[in-house]
């Protein structure tokens, strides 16, 4: 590596602040960083990408550049999975174009295999994440020391996501083949084997966090998104790439599961691994939107493009497909990373059909995320705000499956129906399985297909094949969906989820249990008339409906804005910064006074590991930084240490409270029950005016508590009243009844007049007028009570009040 080459170290591109990121050099991110390594990760992750835009000049002297300049023993730890899938792959697809064309002979004619040494190389240093009694991966590894080396900074992780683990047979497998080392397959296909014998045997589901050491699930929610997508993917693609029969079967019988519980065109949820019935969250993440495309190379269209429509609708709503939205297409989680999951899918199903939808999506990135020197992540969808990041995938997917979209095959270099995507759409050729045949031993055991087979069981369809020509075919699909997320069509919620449970007649137990669980149960025999013919007739069987109710969406559901209040001299309550909830911890709207205590910065200052002044911190309120791991986490540390309350502080410098919309804290997706603190959180310039105050003062007095509670705000009780009342038309009375006077209602700010109004002269002109006001007694009788004589009630003939 050149020694005064400042470039050799960028690993991003920072578009808003027009440099390169190199870490240790920029603010710490957290787990975020653990993709840079300090080897040029964009221009590895990019060189492929230079081959489908017929960039070869380019490609050519950037593979001289990777050759001459990228070092891989950094001292520096990196994500397994992240370098796996971003480094090894992009070095095996550069190598793999950089052969091809040396054996044409028309260009690259130096080229000695120089890239696939280098990923040889990178292989090794990962194999020390293996090193489990598993066979499962860590996380992570140091490039220079391994895992188990006290200078290794790593080794202490007992978990990892299932996609973490199961997403390495591509990279590993084609290193091994193209290698001749068997040692890179064998690790990937034991890992796949032990993801494979945890699944839920009930299910077929597996979960979304496991440990590495004794293959225990650590979160057992199931879906196709985020900590699983691509392990589903892989299977699938395995089977392409290597043509082994057992990586196939395993993907169909998990699909098959995946269609039973996750599918519910058009969305994808989130259930429990053990009991698939049951909805987990009332969210989705951007992640799942690969899943349309792996459904095409099935062959399962009518979904793929059922959900794929879905997320078209999200994006024409909020430009971009937000990290997370609801089942009800509302933003739960604004921020934007220019993922190409969805223009992933869109290739895989554009031919003939969707091109429009790609269109849409270059035409936003140009209007709502291109800068002056690149394109920028965005922060939260609604505002637009960018954030000073772009990923490396965003080369090296995004650009390439655009191009794909509006490119003809020969306009190409290369035949690209010879290659395979991985996941990060690097090109392994299909071939390998025919030209490479697997290293001696690496063979898993054949799965026993007890499902019925249908059409596409063992094949890979393509759209051309199933449906050529026939746009209408998707047309007809798309346009039930058209209007999820927006006005012209209601949608229709799905049908309630119906299981039958076979409870003994004497056995309450399991009756009452259920119904303090909020389920109610109804006899078979009790079902509305006309049902009977779907009855079983069984004696003591129930019909039990499980009704997921959908909770508020972040833009249905009020956050109710929190403030800490800055009460010691010389603030004495006027410095009050606006905070956001958490969704665990003690709840301040239950505290009539909040909670209040003095302030003291924790040390670690990002709370994510035992803190060092427990003495200082022990009794008061402790200020922490976001990132590097849970609020959770940082909370149970804390707690721990002694504090009566948190205060995170955004790690995103210049974030406002003004500019950001509020959100809830949630937890890490295991019981926060133990967590009994006071958690706010505040964006980066309001923490700075609390941290600013805390230097200059040393010791600063606060308070947490909802806003409209805030020292010196008055708050308006309403006035509750019980009246009876009778309508009837004018000039009706009870027979026998004398006419009396009229009650006409006028309702003030703060309070309730009763104008009552003798019978009007025929002149009209009101003979006499008196006020009255009504109080609630306990035998709801209304009695009189005083009013201002002063006070004019308001005139009926005026605009309406609202009450």
């Amino acid at each position: 590596m050149s020694t005064n080459s400042y470039t050799d170290l960028t690993d991003e591109l920072m578009p808003l602040s027009c440099r390169g990121r190199v870490r240790g050099q920029e603010p710490n991110r957290g787990d975020i960083d653990d993709s840079l390594g300090m080897f040029s990760l964009t221009l590895i992750d990019t060189l492929d990408t230079l081959v489908v835009l017929n960039k070869l000049d380019e490609f050519e002297d950037a593979v001289r550049k990777a050759v001459r300049d990228v070092r891989l023993d950094n001292d520096v730890v990196v994500s397994v999975f992240e370098t796996n899938i971003r480094v090894l792959g992009g070095l095996l697809g550069a190598h793999v174009m950089a052969d091809l064309f040396y054996q044409r002979g028309d260009r690259m004619q130096w080229y000695r295999d120089e890239l696939l040494h280098m990923a040889k190389e990178l292989g090794h240093r990962l194999l020390p994440a293996f090193n489990t009694t598993s066979g499962l991966p860590y996380p992570k590894v140091n490039l220079r020391y391994g895992i188990l080396n006290p200078l290794s900074r790593t080794g202490t992780e007992s978990d990892t996501c299932t996609a973490c683990a199961g997403t390495m047979i591509l990279e590993f497998a084609a290193l091994s083949r193209l290698s001749g080392e068997s040692v890179f397959e064998e690790h990937a296909r034991k890992a796949l084997d032990v993801l494979w014998e945890r699944r839920q045997r009930g299910s077929d589901l597996v979960g979304t966090v496991i440990n590495i050491h004794n293959g225990e699930w650590v979160r057992r929610d199931s879906g196709v998104g985020a900590g699983i997508d691509s392990y589903y993917e892989y299977l699938m693609k395995a089977y392409i790439l290597l043509g082994d029969n057992v990586f196939l079967e395993r993907f169909n019988i998990h699909y098959s599961a995946i269609m039973k519980y996750i599918s519910q065109p058009p969305l994808l949820l989130n259930v429990h691994m053990h009991n698939p019935t049951v909805s987990v969250r009332s969210w989705m993440d951007s992640l799942l939107a690969f899943f349309p495309g792996l459904q095409v190379l099935r062959g399962d269209l009518k979904p793929a493009i059922e959900t794929h429509e879905m997320l078209y609708q999200v994006t024409k709503q909020h430009k971009f497909l937000p990290e997370a939205f609801t089942t009800e297409f509302r933003v739960h989680w604004g921020q934007h990373l220019l993922r190409p999951e969805f223009a992933e899918s869109t290739y895989y199903l554009y031919k003939g059909i969707l091109k429009v939808v790609g269109q849409s999506i270059v035409e936003k990135l140009n209007a709502y995320a291109r800068v002056p020197c690149g394109f920028a992540a965005v922060q939260d969808v609604r505002t637009g705000t960018h954030e000073d990041r772009m990923d490396s995938f965003f080369l090296a997917e995004m650009f390439k499956y655009l191009y794909l979209l509006f490119s003809e095959k020969s306009e190409l270099p290369i035949d690209i129906d010879d290659y395979i995507f991985t996941t990060e759409a690097h090109l392994l050729p299909v071939s390998l399985s025919t030209t490479q045949p697997p290293c001696q031993h690496n063979n898993s055991d054949t799965v026993p297909i007890t499902q019925q087979e249908d059409l596409f069981t063992h094949s890979c369809p393509s759209t051309e094949t199933l449906f050529p020509n026939n746009p209408s075919f998707a047309k007809t699909i798309r346009d039930s969906y058209k209007y999820l997320t927006g006005v012209g069509r209601a949608f229709h919620p799905l049908p309630v989820r119906e299981i039958e449970l076979p409870l003994h007649d004497n056995g309450m137990e399991p009756v009452e249990f259920l119904k303090s669980m909020g389920i109610s149960l109804t006899p078979l025999n009790e079902i509305t008339a006309g049902a009977t013919g779907s009855q079983k007739g069984h004696k003591g069987v129930y019909r039990v409906k499980l009704v997921a109710e959908v909770s508020q969406t972040p833009e249905d559901e009020e956050v109710v804005p929190h403030v800490v209040q800055l009460i010691s001299p010389p603030f004495l309550g006027r410095t009050v910064l606006t905070a956001g909830p958490a969704k665990f911890g003690m709840d301040l709207s239950k505290q009539e006074y909040g909670v209040k205590g003095s302030i003291v910065k924790a040390s670690p200052y990002t709370a994510c590991g035992p803190i060092e002044n427990t003495v200082e911190l022990k009794g008061h309120i402790a200020l922490a930084l976001r990132g590097d791991c849970m609020f959770a986490a940082k909370a149970r540390w804390l707690q721990e240490a002694g504090a009566i309350g948190v205060i995170f502080i955004d790690h995103r410098e210049g974030s406002s409270s003004k500019e950001t919309p509020l959100f809830q804290m949630v937890g890490d997706g295991d019981s926060t029950e133990d967590i009994t603190l006071p958690l706010v959180f505040l964006f980066s310039r309001e923490g700075a005016v609390l941290t600013a105050a805390l230097e200059e003062h040393h010791n600063v007095d606060v308070l947490l508590l909802p806003k409209e509670r805030q020292l010196g705000h008055k708050t308006e009780k309403p006035i509750s009243m019980n009246i009876k009342l009778r309508l009837a038309h004018e000039g009706e009375l009870e027979e026998g009844a004398d006419r009396g006077p009229t009650l006409e209602f006028v309702l003030e700010k703060e309070e309730v007049l009763l104008k009552e109004e003798e019978e009007e002269e025929p002149s009209g002109e009101r003979q006499s007028q008196q006020q009255f006001c009504t109080k609630a007694t306990e035998d709801n009788r209304s009695e009189p009570c005083s009013a201002d004589s002063s006070e004019t009630p308001t005139s009926s003939s005026g605009p309406e009040p609202n009450p």
